[in-house]
């Protein structure tokens, strides 16, 4: 099994839901976060007076897939969140050596 982590823009959520709901994932994890990579944030403006967003807002995903699927399931969130601008984020894949599920005791694949 592999742990998928993506970070992506928040206004990419609905497609990037899509996309895995279309390529077959039955359960995901959003989390809030703010952050940088390369370009540290950004300066604004508000009311005439500039001040400067260190930690950008985005969405952490993490899904569990066989690792069979798991080329499939990041190709649909890298297309479903391409912007081609810079800050469109990053996806991490780990190993996952097991899961159980807490309510049926099933474990491995079942679980997912």
């Amino acid at each position: 099994m592999v742990k998928i982590e993506a970070v992506i823009k928040p206004f990419k959520l609905t497609e990037v839901q899509e996309a895995l709901v279309g390529a077959g994932v039955q359960g995901m994890t959003l989390t809030e976060v703010k952050g940088f990579g390369r370009q540290k944030g950004h300066v604004e403006l508000y009311r005439g007076a500039e001040y400067r967003v260190d930690f950008v807002p985005k969405l952490l995903l993490v899904v569990v897939v066989p690792e069979a699927r798991a080329g499939e399931v990041v190709e649909a969130i890298a297309s479903a969140a391409h912007t081609g601008k810079i800050g469109d984020g990053k996806i991490f894949l780990s190993k996952v050596d097991d899961v159980l599920r807490i309510r049926t005791g099933e474990k491995g694949l079942q679980a997912l």
